[in-house]
């Protein structure tokens, strides 16, 4: 099969470049040339529109940075896909959004799975990315092969939309760790501890999270670059509001790292990195959190 990715932003160029590597027959594009370019350099064609990539592939991979984004991208591939490709969505959508795109794709005989992604974009670059897959059991098995290419571990959640939910779940907790994660280093520092002794201590400890780990480093370092904007987690984090109204499941945690993140965005944009919610305790205290010997980058 001949596979198309749209969107070659931090993580849609990673999955990109994975298809590559493992010999998948590629058409890429992307509004900015150059991210274009990195892939034709390990021998994917290019096409000039969403709508002749379509044309040309059996399935079709998106990873865009918004629902409106996806819609007016899948409304250009729907015009000249072919009846029976498949769309395989990556990106980050509401499980109303999922559903609704994907009815649309039905009534163009365009068939749907959702594969959204969780680890982040250093996982992704490797290859090992988790990919949470919902949809139809024989479109799972058929495009595997190619899950498996892009990602490390994959988990079939169920039908479509399924994924959507679990995904929304996965960040909101990364979000919480986040802020969590900060306010702790604030208390070792401000109690006098050395941070590099006290980030091992928590590591090794039952208070430890994938998120102190990994971004928690980058904050330790001053970078902040996780290649994730307060607008992106802002919008993860307002699915979750809604999903907590849709299921009348209060979420008090969530709904104050929510705040909080709008109150990250009014500081410093929505363009800033996640990571940069920890710079508001930092700010508002007065106090550091750098420590020697992390990396600017996973």
């Amino acid at each position: 099969m001949k596979y198309g990715v749209i969107g070659l932003g931090n993580l849609g160029g990673h999955l990109a470049a994975s298809l590559g590597r493992e010999g998948f027959d590629l058409i890429v594009y992307d509004q900015d040339i150059e991210n274009c370019l990195r892939l034709t350099d390990m021998g994917a064609a290019l096409a000039d529109s969403p709508a002749s990539l379509a044309r040309d592939c059996d399935a079709i991979v998106t990873c865009l940075p918004s629902p409106t984004v996806s819609e007016a991208v899948l409304d250009e591939v729907l015009s000249t896909a072919k009846p029976g490709a498949t769309w395989i969505e990556m990106s980050t959508l509401g499980r109303d959004d999922i559903l609704r795109l994907s009815a649309k794709a039905a009534e163009k005989g365009v068939r749907c799975i959702e594969c959204p992604v969780t680890g982040g974009v250093h996982l992704a670059s490797s290859g090992e990315i988790t990919v949470l897959v919902g949809g139809d059991q024989d479109l799972f098995d058929l495009h595997r092969p190619a899950l498996q290419a892009m990602g490390g571990k994959i988990i079939h959640m169920g039908p479509l939309g399924s994924a959507a939910v679990i995904k929304v779940i996965t960040n909101m907790l990364a979000f919480i760790h986040l802020v969590a994660g900060g306010e702790a280093m604030m208390l070792a520092k401000r109690a006098g501890l050395d941070l590099t002794k006290s980030w091992e201590a928590i590591a090794a400890s039952s208070g430890n999270s994938f998120v102190h780990e990994t971004e928690g480093q980058l904050v330790l370092n001053g970078s902040y670059d996780v290649a994730f904007t307060m607008d992106l987690a802002l919008k993860d984090l307002g699915f979750a509001a809604g999903f907590s109204a849709e299921t009348e499941t209060p979420l008090a945690i969530a709904d104050l790292v929510h705040d909080i993140f709008k109150e990250g965005k009014a500081a410093y944009g929505g363009d800033a990195q996640s990571t940069q919610i920890v710079k508001l305790l930092e700010d508002a205290l007065g106090t550091d959190l750098r420590a020697p010997g992390f990396p600017a980058r996973l």
